[in-house]
């Protein structure tokens, strides 16, 4: 065997199986198996200490380092690894270390699909806590679930487990709504810009929206411009954000395309959490990282002390000194439409439904990524009759939020929601609108589901969907490999998950409710 590492917890691993020389989001081997190894730590830490705030924290922060895009910096991981040993105290226990340590290939997918679900509600936890949101059930539930992936559980079991991380997922995700609006005001439909100023300027990239504020704060007189990238568009939505006059539009695409807007930028970047792909030394040197998020050679903002603010001076002294960023295109992005922007329009959606007008809904939320079949989503979004509203988020919607779709009565075609954080508000207005038609389910809804995965937060937000009974759900633009025969056919069985297929047929069924 000349592997020297194992990874399939992202879509794009290699061949639709698993990445063993180097992972295809670019970490090196030497980094996942430290990765490994912290997953490891935290497992021992789960079976020998009970939770508080302060392992919980550990716990979440930790997961969070290790999922997709996040840190490539194994200096990280190495220390991240000394401080969960120094938690764990003196033991005896030890557990098996990586992914293949699991010989059962059906117990080993559900461990690793309870897993990357955690993955997932630890960056959503982890974003609440920095607001100051945290939820003792939710750190109870990761210290068991990571407990009982090192158990002799049955299968039935773990698939219990696993729903159950879709609930806590659920949980998680209204924490997060709750400390985002809380304090921030909840989202206003608004139109950004996609063109540039004259100013030098600082791009945002990543999810965490504290970040942003305490930099437009620093940058505020400065003759410094503030831009959003991918998923820190939303941003732009939040009445407590949007008032800054120097925060001046969105800059670029999704993540896959930073290579192209952080070379084209000029200035400083700040990525805030995941979604770094390997950087080019072009702009290495203009890359800051902080939060959980690193990389080999940027320099890292250290976190914020109690009371306090990071410290973003280094960003605004190196902008000042760069060239204004270049123009790449010129135009505007509407969102703003979390759950309490629609419920405010919610007696014209319900009229246009009674109407005809709108004849389905279509869930198109996730995240984006590099493989070409993700055309599909664009397409498809292209095909679907005009009687059909997309609800979107995550940075998905970079396929098609560009699109000239038109509205219907008013109402635009594409509703985005926000973030992945915010996937939450999709769940919410279908919830709110079953509730406006009287209806038993979800499912008898007017409403589809065609959602594309790449890493372990849309696990999180697939096993929620679950867990509130979401069934038919398409998902693309491959299934998980870490789903084996078995734990796919069960989950194809009880949900009626299907993997997206050709366009044409697919947008045919949707529109049958298919």
């Amino acid at each position: 065997m000349n592997e020297k590492m194992f990874c399939f917890q992202c879509q794009e691993t290699c061949k639709n199986s698993g990445c063993t020389l180097r992972g295809m989001c670019g970490k090196q081997p030497e980094t996942a198996n430290l990765m490994d190894e912290l997953v490891a730590q935290l497992k021992i830490l789960a079976l020998t200490r009970k939770p508080d705030r302060k392992l919980g924290l550990f716990a979440i922060q930790s997961l969070f380092m290790t999922i997709t895009n996040a840190n490539f910096d194994d200096t990280r991981f190495q220390a991240q690894i000394a401080r969960a040993k120094e938690l764990i105290g003196p033991t005896s226990v030890s557990v098996p270390v990586g992914v293949l340590s699991t010989e059962n290939e059906d117990i080993r997918s559900l461990r690793e699909l309870l897993t990357y679900g955690l993955k997932g509600i630890a960056a959503y936890a982890d974003h609440a806590a920095v607001l100051g949101k945290e939820d003792d059930a939710i750190y109870e539930f990761v210290f068991k679930a990571l407990a009982a992936t090192t158990k002799d559980l049955s299968a039935d079991e773990l698939v219990g487990l696993v729903l159950e991380c879709g609930n806590v997922a659920v949980k998680t995700m209204a924490l997060l709504d709750a400390a985002n609006t809380g304090t921030y005001g909840n989202p206003q439909i608004t139109r950004v810009k996609t063109g540039v100023g004259k100013n030098p300027g600082i791009l945002v990239s990543g999810h965490d929206l504290l970040d942003i504020k305490e930099l437009l704060e620093q940058t505020q007189g400065t003759g410094v411009d503030v831009y959003t990238h991918s998923e820190m568009l939303p941003a732009h939505y939040y009445p407590e954000l949007k008032k800054f006059p120097n925060l001046v539009g969105n800059y670029g695409s999704s993540w896959w395309h930073q290579n192209q807007d952080f070379e084209s930028f000029n200035g400083p970047i700040l990525m805030t959490t995941n979604c770094i792909i390997p950087v080019k030394g072009s702009y290495l040197g203009r890359l800051f990282t902080t939060g959980m998020a690193g990389y080999p050679g940027a320099v890292h903002i250290p976190d914020r002390q109690p009371g306090g603010r990071k410290d973003f001076s280094a960003l605004i002294k190196l902008a000042k000194s760069c060239p204004p960023p270049t123009q790449i295109e010129d135009g505007e992005i509407v969102g703003g439409f979390a759950h309490n922007q629609v419920l405010a329009l919610a007696d014209k959606v319900v009229a246009a439904v009674k109407s005809g007008a709108i004849k389905r809904f279509v869930v198109m939320a996730g995240c984006d990524g590099r493989q070409r079949d993700r055309q599909y989503f664009t397409d498809v979004a292209q095909a679907l009759p005009e009687g059909t509203v997309i609800l979107t988020a995550g940075c998905a919607k970079y396929r098609y939020n560009k699109l000239n779709l038109g509205d219907i009565g008013g109402i635009p075609r594409v509703l985005d929601a926000g973030q992945c954080n915010d996937s939450y508000s999709l769940a919410v207005i279908a919830m709110k609108l079953q509730e406006a038609f009287g209806l038993k389910s979800i499912n008898d809804l007017p409403l589809s589901f065609d959602i594309a995965w790449y890493e372990q937060k849309a696990v999180a937000v697939l096993l929620a969907l679950l867990a509130l009974g979401v069934k038919g759900i398409r998902l693309g633009p491959t299934l998980p490999a870490f789903l084996s025969p078995n734990v796919a056919a069960v989950l194809v069985k009880n949900f009626d998950i299907k993997p997206t297929g050709q366009v044409a047929e697919d947008v045919a069924a949707i529109m049958a409710g298919k």
